[in-house]
């Protein structure tokens, strides 16, 4: 069976842990990318369909654009689907490529967390190609998460050095997602709907891959094909609230005329739900009864495992909770390694009670270290016993990457093509 659990059969040592791990595996084959855009984008003679609106190609060129963790992924898709049809493009990915499997589309790999002058170079690649296209032609967009990092092109003083200072900084202090992203739309003139602007007079579908929870796609990878509502005002609050110094240089306004945005249709193309849906169809099958308790979760990631912990304790045998969104972590002078999956997994280790399991992991296979998430349950307890690791220690010190490797529990899939959000799991035998 391909599993993108690498480790299932180690981890699955519990009819519980099984169960929890297949919900899991359901959850991942739900957005995976390829099968996906199969699904959303066909051609039928001379029409492209795109979910469900016909768009005549006859006498036009057809370009890919894929910027994020689903890049790659997306262009081999393209190049399936449109064949002979497509014309070009490009691919700013956080991944390597093997030789040879892309043809017509160029592959670049750019840096994530932190932009490097790989991400700009690749960023004016693709703002020359979007600027360069014609009326008649039309582009197949796909933007996913990890696309703000990427889209990297800064006004000078400011450097993408000093960007990831800055974010460093936001990122510490516990800032959201849209606080993140409402900066980052006004640092680069590829972020804030630069992109729609820069395609014109070409046709743009934008197929979205929502990462941020509520799935508002002016926040999704800062939003490169659609109007931004916020503006520098914005930006400069957010710095204000958490007592970051304005960047060098200042913020840049983001295209606000409509016109600039009448020839691109954007396109939720996937989304924590997708996974969501597909993992409650698991859970029922195996005989939980299944309910989807927020695809919106937000808050400090303690507060949200004593939450689920409740839910959970409160809910009858038998019960599958699942939950998708975003934690924070904020952290301290000095901590250790981890991710917000893990440190939820971590506080949640002390109350979950005997035939009870929670599993949080990221949908891109990465919880800030080459971890997923972990398994939290009395397993896991027993684990850290004969293992003489402290998990009120590890909490303490933001150390929950060396808690789970210690223990074993920790859930390892390397980095995948998909991302749509953190995810976690809550059963009861």
């Amino acid at each position: 069976m391909d599993r993108r659990s690498r480790n299932f059969d180690a981890l699955a040592s519990t009819p519980l842990r099984k169960d929890a791990l297949a919900i899991a595996e359901a959850g991942y084959e739900a957005i995976d990318v390829g099968a996906a855009f199969a699904r959303t984008v066909r051609l039928e003679g001379d029409e492209l369909i795109v979910a469900g609106t016909a768009h005549p190609v006859s006498g036009r060129r057809i370009f890919f654009v894929g910027v994020g963790k689903c890049a790659i992924a997306g262009a081999e898709a393209a190049e399936r689907v449109l064949g002979a049809r497509l014309a070009g493009g490009i691919a700013l990915d956080v991944r390597g490529l093997a030789d040879g499997r892309l043809k017509r589309i160029d592959a670049f790999v750019g840096t994530h967390p932190k932009p490097t002058q790989e991400n700009v170079d690749a960023t004016h690649r693709i703002l020359s190609l979007l600027e360069q296209l014609e009326e008649r032609d039309l582009v197949i967009l796909l933007v996913s998460g990890g696309g703000s990092v990427l889209l990297c092109s800064p006004e000078e003083p400011f450097t993408c050095t000093d960007e990831g200072v800055l974010f460093d900084a936001l990122t510490d202090k516990g800032a959201t997602i849209e606080e993140l992203n409402t900066v980052r739309k006004h640092l680069s003139k590829a972020r804030g709907g630069w992109l729609a602007k820069a395609a014109l007079p070409a046709e743009v579908i934008a197929l979205i891959v929502s990462d941020v929870p509520g799935n508002d796609p002016e926040f999704i990878a800062s939003g490169p094909t659609v109007k931004d509502t916020t503006s520098v005002a914005d930006a400069e609050a957010v710095l204000a609230k958490y007592g970051v110094p304005l960047p060098p240089g200042g913020f840049i306004e983001t295209p606000k005329d409509e016109a600039d945005f009448a020839r691109t249709t954007n396109v939720l193309f996937l989304s924590n739900k997708d996974a969501l849906a597909a993992m409650a169809a698991e859970a029922s099958a195996r005989g939980y009864a299944a309910r989807v308790v927020t695809d919106t979760l937000r808050g400090e990631a303690r507060a949200v495992a004593s939450q689920i912990v409740e839910e959970l304790h409160g809910a009858p045998p038998k019960t599958a909770l699942l939950y998708a969104g975003e934690t924070t972590v904020t952290l301290g002078d000095h901590p250790g390694r981890g991710g917000r999956n893990q440190e939820l997994a971590l506080a949640t280790l002390g109350n979950v009670r005997d035939g009870e399991l929670v599993l949080p992991f990221s949908s891109d296979g990465r919880d800030a270290t080459d971890h997923a998430g972990a398994i939290a349950d009395s397993e896991t307890r027993a684990h850290a016993r004969a293992r003489n690791a402290d998990a009120a220690a590890a909490l303490t010190a933001h150390s929950s990457y060396d808690f789970f490797e210690a223990t074993g529990d920790a859930l390892l899939t390397g980095l995948l093509e998909s991302n749509v959000s953190d995810l976690i799991i809550a059963i009861k035998s």
